[in-house]
């Protein structure tokens, strides 16, 4: 395995979803947090989640006081007769003093690399970059600083594309997993009419339902059966791409099984690569996933730093992740293809 001796730690980028997940984030040792507006400007418009301007101005506050960074993610793409909300939200988080913007629309990167110059701009993963020619492009036109990798590269690949890059790379080191590339997906706008490239969302809540039946709880979609509880199952928010189908008479995850992505044991080549920046996945999770997850990763990042030539995975860390995964279950994703 390869140990990092000429590169930087990453920064440690962790979700926030509310004041107290932002709280929870910077207490326990986040470098950066990473926020959306209450509307859908942002990938994760769920009701209840998200900040307004009152709340990220105490978030702001918060953070800075603690030298940690607050990124706004403004990831949708705006449509014709709703381009002012994105322009607004972008100049209400630049007011506000964060210190990125997470963008994916380039109409939208035009526009604030015009108004708001000194503003970084990061560009996200529903951006859709997985080869350094696209994150030049983003990069020559709009001046991007960062951009954040789809979940769908091998360690070769990462590799290969920071070394012909002058962007800053983030990457995905833990939480759901998207089997998608992202910014791509059409399944929920198969089943309701509405993206989540457009409308923030994956499976909008008014579209979800949870039917008692004699064969068990159903969980449907605008409709759809996308999967089906024993009585002593937990039954979990339905997405189309983690459903339960019926195949030539076997019910299974037929698309994608639930598992968390975790990249603990890939931290030294990961350095060594040159990323500048992981990810914590999670802005709909709780508070306590955020300082479980959080307090991890900060105790992964620091012992690499410290001792990096004798850096391993600490049991209790993958046990602790383990209790917030999705299913359960871990997984190195992409970044483990077999049959390379």
């Amino acid at each position: 395995m390869n140990t990092p001796q000429t590169h930087q730690v990453p920064e440690l980028v962790c979700p926030a979803g509310s004041l107290p997940a932002l709280k929870a984030a910077v207490d326990n040792g986040a470098d950066c947090v990473y926020l959306g507006f209450r509307d859908a400007t942002n990938a994760r418009n769920f009701a209840g989640l998200n900040f307004d301007d009152q709340a990220i101005e105490q978030g702001i506050a918060y953070a800075h006081r603690q030298g940690c960074k607050v990124l706004v993610a403004l990831n949708t793409y705006p449509q014709a007769g709703s381009w002012r909300d994105w322009r607004s939200a972008a100049a209400r988080a630049a007011e506000a003093g964060v210190h990125a913007l997470i963008c994916a629309d380039p109409a939208l990167m035009a526009w604030v690399a015009e108004h708001h110059p000194n503003l970084r701009l990061h560009l996200s993963v529903q951006g859709s970059a997985t080869n350094y020619e696209a994150i030049n492009f983003y990069h020559r036109h709009f001046g991007i600083s960062r951009a954040v990798l789809p979940r769908v590269l091998s360690m070769a690949q990462v590799r290969q594309l920071i070394a012909n890059t002058p962007v800053e790379i983030e990457v995905f080191g833990f939480g759901s997993l998207c089997v998608m590339v992202e910014g791509r997906c059409a399944l929920s706008s198969y089943a309701t009419g509405e993206s989540p490239n457009t409308h923030g969302v994956c499976s909008p809540a008014k579209a979800v339902r949870w039917v008692g039946t004699p064969q068990g709880v159903e969980a449907r979609l605008n409709g759809v059966l996308i999967d089906r509880y024993a009585p002593e199952e937990n039954a979990s928010y339905p997405t189309l791409c983690k459903g339960r189908f019926e195949v030539e008479g076997e019910s299974y995850y037929a698309i994608e099984e639930p598992a968390s992505l975790n990249t603990l044991e890939l931290l030294p080549q990961l350095i060594d690569a040159g990323v500048r920046a992981v990810k914590i996945e999670g802005r709909q999770r709780s508070p306590a996933y955020v300082t479980q997850v959080t307090k991890v990763w900060r105790a992964a990042l620091d012992a690499c730093r410290d001792n990096p030539a004798r850096y391993s995975v600490n049991p209790g860390w993958k046990a602790s992740l383990g209790k917030v995964a999705e299913g359960q279950q871990h997984t190195l994703g992409a970044y483990h293809r077999a049959w390379k």
